[in-house]
């Protein structure tokens, strides 16, 4: 008879996924980010080829509170899909997995997608006046 009361291993509300996973799992969301503000491009440029009349259209969009969100999000997906693809890269040569080495290239992923992320939207100047 099998006893069904006992407590799943490791304990989900108590175990922590390494800093290593979350950045692989980020890395596919921010994959697939990607792959829908590559489609918002496409149809940003197709409406300015249509005319002023079809862009116009979808400035309001992209001006908005959602519009400047998605936006604000793609451009830290872009960053940071890049910084962690530039770790993997090092990996595919054979360099960087010592634990602590991969803890530091992680936090530093993250660190440089945060700041690119900023100075883009200052030199852009969506950030401020």
């Amino acid at each position: 008879m099998s006893n069904n009361n006992h407590p799943t291993s490791p304990h989900l509300q108590i175990y922590r996924l390494p800093l290593t996973a979350l950045l692989s799992i980020t890395h596919r969301i921010t994959g697939v980010i990607l792959a829908f503000g590559c489609v918002l491009l496409v149809w940003i440029l197709a409406s300015a080829a249509e005319g002023a009349e079809a862009y116009q259209s979808l400035v309001p969009h992209l001006g908005s509170w959602y519009g400047q969100i998605f936006m604000l999000g793609f451009v830290f997906s872009l960053y940071l899909h890049f910084c962690n693809g530039i770790r993997h890269l090092f990996w595919d040569v054979g360099y960087g997995f010592e634990l602590e080495v991969v803890d530091i290239t992680a936090k530093l992923a993250i660190a440089l997608a945060v700041l690119l992320t900023i100075a883009t939207w200052v030199v852009a100047g969506v950030a401020g006046p």
